[in-house]
């Protein structure tokens, strides 16, 4: 598992950028933030979003980075070995074990959503696209809900997809993979754009995205930035950690964490000018809430001009984002079985994928057959959202700047981080301490 060993590393900068982009770069960018940009008033929360994307994102980002490097191994060995280096206690390492189960957790509803993704992209492909009218578009998304038989089989795909680019490598099947996904990803966001440009609804998206109405901001609007902008880059899932675990010494973890923020950020708000134009040019809502994609959009393709070829390449972006994510989640999953049961990577791929199916089948029950069965007050599809995403994410990132800035002598993040401006570090150092912290823990409370 060793970052020096040739197999498990990246064979270039670019294959890791690309994978930790591929990674970060989600449904949470194309589907999660312009219904969050439109249920919080466009241009301010923006605004908000980019402060926080790049204040908080960055940091923490750096430090899981610089984490998984330094140990070299999956997440709670990686923590395991740099807090034994340190002196500190091993039980730190359980801040692996709680990141790698929050990317379990994660990886086994976003699985149905990612399958959704890929009938949609089927129905777009066989012209089978509802958009009739709204009843219609409902009605072909609530069917899809309570067909346990073709929810299952999408999810399955979904998993396998992620399954077989894992069990390939990291040169062989993550990067090979990414090289090839993330490049059309971008480019299928560049046509629908300049097809945007043709079609109308693009001076209203600028004036709703970039022309901020600071009167709008509010407490909620800063807790909305400040989780969307935590959540969408991806740390405390083991991911990024993992990741890191790969990446040469010679390679700059903080221009790297620069480039994944600012290319995930540049993704969200380039799907912001894919997906308003289109909702405002149909006349549609843009606060239409978890809805926009498998509800709103179908009746804005229907009515388009070329609606049809949109619609392909719209869900086949999806598609594209939702394995790359699937991809981020599977590896530290893979990785931690690997080391623990001493296995190969084809026999802990094998073993990690088919644990997760039975709980991803589940996930799919709770949308029709288990959707009124309440635990502690809420149902299991309210749970299953809700644990990993508003307790473990946010707890799991405070313990890792909680380690990195106030355990771990600094000696050690400034040896690994390796910046060469040491006024450029003690930025970094003092915005993990003072800002990361603070306000990974208001999240943390205000959630609960």
């Amino acid at each position: 598992m060793s970052n020096s060993a040739g197999s498990t590393a990246w064979g270039s900068t670019g294959g890791f950028l690309m994978a930790s982009i591929g990674f970060a770069v989600g449904l949470g960018n194309i589907w999660r933030f312009p219904y969050v940009t439109g249920e919080n008033g466009g241009s301010a929360f923006v605004v908000v979003y980019l402060g926080c994307a790049f204040l908080i994102g960055v940091p923490i980002l750096m430090a899981e980075i610089m984490l998984g490097r330094r140990g070299g191994f999956s997440p709670p060995a990686s923590i395991n070995a740099v807090a034994g280096a340190a002196g500190l206690s091993r039980h730190w390492s359980w801040v692996g074990v709680l990141n790698v189960t929050t990317a379990f957790l994660i990886q086994m509803a976003y699985a149905v959503v990612a399958g959704w993704v890929l009938y949609y992209f089927f129905l777009a492909l066989t012209g089978q696209m509802p958009g009739a009218d709204s009843l219609t578009a409902k009605a072909t998304f609530d069917n899809l809900l309570l067909d346990v038989p073709t929810s299952i089989f999408w999810t399955v795909l979904a998993l396998v997809t992620a399954g077989a680019i894992i069990c390939a490598g990291v040169q062989q099947g993550i990067e090979r993979a990414v090289k090839i996904l993330m490049p059309t990803l971008f480019a299928l966001l560049l046509v629908l754009f300049v097809f945007n440009l043709f079609a109308g609804g693009v001076p209203e998206t600028l004036a709703y995205l970039f022309l901020p109405d600071f009167s709008k901001i509010s407490a909620d609007t800063f807790l909305a930035a400040l989780s969307q902008a935590f959540f969408s880059i991806g740390v405390a899932m083991g991911g990024m950690m993992m990741f890191g675990a790969y990446l040469p010494k010679s390679i700059s973890v903080a221009k790297c964490a620069l480039i994944i923020v600012a290319a995930d950020t540049g993704v969200a708000l380039l799907a912001g000018l894919v997906i308003f134009p289109m909702v405002f040019n149909n006349g549609m809502a843009p606060d239409a809430g978890t809805g926009l994609i498998f509800l709103t959009l179908p009746l804005a393709f229907h009515q388009m001009w070329g609606g049809d070829v949109v619609a392909v390449l719209f869900f086949l972006l999806l598609s594209v984002a939702a394995v790359t994510s699937m991809v981020g989640l599977a590896e530290p999953i893979t990785g931690t079985v690997m080391q623990w049961l001493k296995i190969s990577r084809v026999k802990a791929t094998f073993l990690a994928t088919g644990t997760l199916l039975p709980f991803s089948i589940m996930s799919v029950l709770t949308y029709n057959h288990w959707a009124e069965v309440a635990l502690f007050g809420n149902t299991i599809g309210a749970l299953v959202d809700y644990i990993p995403n508003q307790v473990f994410l946010p707890l799991g990132g405070l313990l890792i700047a909680l380690l990195v800035a106030w355990f771990l002598p600094k000696h050690i993040s400034a040896d690994e981080l390796a910046i060469e401006n040491s006024r450029y570090f003690n930025i970094w150092y003092q915005l993990m301490r003072f800002v990361v912290v603070p306000a990974i823990f208001v999240i943390l409370v205000t959630t609960i």
